[in-house]
């Protein structure tokens, strides 16, 4: 995992810069419609994952509890060996709302409905990525810290990419209407800049977490400090300082150069106050696994133990119990005439 946060930054720059180049050489109008139906379809699921744990209490157990099945058969280069779908019926009802929804906002483009899709795939990207150590994510905002000042700075490309790419891949804010050409201005805010700094304030959620419960196993009175809040605050005043900067010199910022200083010095800060940054650092998701299976078996074994007193041998014979209370043995032959 931490080559993939290293090698992150350049993959991403190769997608980018590929897509500067559709855009520069292929017809605007073509390269939307084909990759607006694509993240329209990823939108439909995305969408349909979000809302389901927000509707499955108003609907009966049936709903989310019943199987259905279906298969697809072969499909030639697309799908040689066909596929099997499993569904139930509150996703299909959701499933259908989002298709017509998805449908319209394919059609209109409408600003609030672009938003509802990116935050969607906010949400399922942070839900369903994961960094598996806390220093891999350090890797990977640093590494992506320095992409965006790049492509930000140093070349054309993202503006142009982000201005052209007509796509859920970002938030829209309305500014006013150009008085030039009459249309709505809108600020942007890529999907990057919230997913990426929010895998990270994930896993430092999930650290404090891990926290909490091993403090509660070893009954520890000290409760450990909530450095989730710290990247929360950090991530707040990186946008903030983004906003302010972006209105008084009226050109386009990396939001990146704001948000990973203000996540990694608050939360970096806050463990360096405590004297836990290096724990901090080293901490890895499977550790919690590790902890919560150990604490399984130490509940097994402390169940098995017989409650009695275990007898051990005495080297001058005999049984010795636990609390040291020798026991005899009778010998098992009856003694000779001589010993009697």
């Amino acid at each position: 995992m931490k080559q993939d946060a290293q090698k992150f930054p350049l993959v991403g720059s190769a997608m980018l810069f590929g897509l500067f180049l559709a855009f520069k050489f292929l017809p605007k109008e073509l390269v939307n419609a084909i990759l607006g139906a694509y993240f329209v379809f990823l939108g439909m699921l995305a969408i349909t994952a979000t809302f389901e744990p927000i509707f499955e209490p108003f609907f009966p157990s049936f709903f989310s509890t019943k199987t259905l099945e279906a298969k697809i058969p072969p499909l030639p280069v697309i799908l040689s060996e066909g596929a099997e779908l499993q569904t139930n019926p509150l996703q299909l009802i959701i499933g259908c709302a989002s298709t017509v929804f998805c449908a319209w906002y394919y059609q209109s483009r409408f600003w609030m409905a672009n938003n509802i899709l990116g935050l969607a795939f906010s949400l399922q990207g942070i839900e369903h990525l994961s960094l598996g150590a806390v220093h891999h994510g350090v890797w990977l905002l640093c590494g992506l810290f320095f992409y965006d000042i790049f492509w930000v700075f140093c070349t054309p490309v993202m503006v142009s990419v982000a201005k052209n790419f007509d796509a859920p891949i970002k938030l829209l804010f309305p500014k006013g209407i150009s008085s030039i050409e009459g249309k709505m201005e809108f600020s942007m805010l890529g999907l990057g800049d919230i997913v990426i700094p929010g895998i990270f304030v994930a896993i430092i959620l999930r650290y404090d977490a891990f926290a909490k419960v091993r403090s509660a196993a070893h009954k520890l009175t000290d409760v450990r400090p909530k450095y989730f809040y710290s990247a929360m605050g950090g991530y707040a005043a990186g946008m903030v300082a983004t906003i302010v900067v972006m209105n008084v010199f009226k050109a386009a910022q990396p939001a990146l150069l704001y948000i990973v200083p203000g996540v990694l010095g608050s939360v970096g800060s806050h463990a360096a106050w405590n004297g836990e940054l290096r724990e901090l650092l080293a901490w890895k998701e499977h550790e919690e696994e590790q902890e919560g299976k150990e604490g399984e078996q130490g509940d097994k074994k402390n169940k098995t133990k017989s409650p009695g007193k275990t007898p051990v041998k005495s080297s001058r014979g005999g049984d010795v119990d636990v609390n040291g209370a020798k026991r005899t043995t009778r010998s098992a032959t009856k003694p000779s005439k001589k010993d009697s």
